[in-house]
């Protein structure tokens, strides 16, 4: 038991340090980064040079944009997920599987690949410059719809679905009342992950947005883009934009652990 918690400690001291030395520099000129033995203790700038990344880089707007993007595609992905996974799973109809086959499919075609035409689409419908150009696109995805229809399948008791029937509840009001709570720690888990992934993407964004209207890890990618590298002014703007990452897993965290816990009774 002793070397158990020592193996825990151990992982979560070299998880969390990467980031705390991070805080360090960032809160020091970047003279600190030459300096042997490195400083652990975090110094006195940080402030101002958080103030220099806003400076530098339109952040503000990023972390703005950022949080509606992230947010808008984690509620809709969580949403619709659960919509379709309950279809999936509990209703009965023609072409289910052949339908679930196909959308799982769809997750081993690489991105990359429908980049230009998305392109051309988001052109036409002229978004190009605008978070909307990230957040419809991005609304559900094969992932979220195999995870919830997975979950689902094996959460939700058909007996209870059954006895809301007799009671007179239709189809959405099964959907609403029953699915719904029995989906909240499958979908915490979902929202996290969707959260985390929209709020690191950077290829798309870059393609799509302009400069002055950047999410996030654009306006990070333009505080490292300079002729000599200023490491002090990135890892401020990277310690800026882990926050809302944080301040999510300690909104789900209860729902995550509760479903990580629920789905090993049930294993």
């Amino acid at each position: 038991m002793r070397l158990r918690y020592l193996t825990l400690t151990a992982v979560a001291f070299f998880s969390a340090f990467p980031l705390y030395y991070s805080v360090v520099v960032a809160s020091r000129h970047n003279s600190a980064l030459a300096e042997v033995p490195p400083p652990l203790i975090p110094g006195g700038n940080f402030f101002a040079n958080v103030a220099r990344v806003f400076d530098t880089v339109p952040f503000g707007l990023a972390l703005v944009n950022s949080v509606i993007v992230a947010g808008s595609i984690s509620i809709a992905v969580m949403f619709f997920s659960t919509l379709a996974g309950f279809a999936f799973a509990k209703l009965t109809f023609r072409g289910r599987n052949i339908m679930l086959v196909i959308t799982v499919a769809t997750m081993m075609v690489p991105a990359q690949l429908g980049i230009i035409p998305l392109y051309m689409l988001m052109v036409k419908l002229e978004w190009t410059g605008t978070t909307y150009a990230l957040i419809v696109p991005a609304l559900v995805n094969a992932f979220g719809v195999f995870f919830m229809t997975q979950y689902l399948s094996r959460a939700l008791p058909t007996e209870l679905l059954e006895a809301g029937r007799v009671d007179g509840c239709s189809t959405w009001g099964l959907f609403w009342h029953v699915v719904l709570p029995a989906a909240r720690p499958a979908a915490a888990v979902l929202g996290m992950l969707t959260f985390m992934s929209a709020w690191n993407d950077y290829f798309w964004p870059l393609v799509v947005l302009n400069p002055d209207n950047p999410t996030v890890q654009v306006a990070l990618s333009t505080l490292a883009s300079g002729y000599v590298n200023d490491y002090v002014l990135g890892l401020a703007g990277t310690a800026i934009g882990t926050l809302p990452l944080v301040a999510v897993f300690a909104l789900f965290g209860k729902q995550i652990i509760g479903g990580i816990m629920q789905g090993a009774v049930k294993g």
